[in-house]
């Protein structure tokens, strides 16, 4: 797969909330890095961040551009409530290996009515 395709897989299952689909898709030493919060590492770590937050927030994910580099995939994305952000996914043998995110906490935590940590 490309790293374009890896990303297309990534947001289904993300839309879906599905945890175990979103997980198989990192490499096992992978690092997500949501600059907002410290850089989470390794697969189980990754899918429990994530089932941490779907039990959370609804989240979505509109794609708005999505551009490929190489190894990398780059997606600019929207939700509904109009939160903005950009994910940079590192792809190595159709797994992700790194990915960083930028997105405004404040925004989301208000949207969501999450206290403000």
């Amino acid at each position: 797969m490309t790293p374009k395709e890896v990303l297309e897989k990534w947001i289904d299952a993300f839309n879906r909330a599905d945890v175990d689909a979103i997980a198989e898709l990192y490499a096992d030493d992978a690092t997500n890095h949501q600059v907002a919060n410290l850089p989470v590492t390794g697969r189980e770590a990754i899918k429990k961040m994530f089932a941490g937050e779907f039990a959370a927030a609804e989240m979505i994910c509109i794609p708005e551009n999505i551009f490929q580099d190489g190894e990398w995939a780059i997606l600019e994305w929207k939700d509904p409530n109009g939160l903005r952000g950009c994910g940079f996914f590192h792809v190595q043998h159709d797994k992700i290996v790194f990915q960083r995110g930028y997105w405004d906490k404040l925004s989301f935590l208000k949207l969501h009515n999450l206290p403000i940590s």
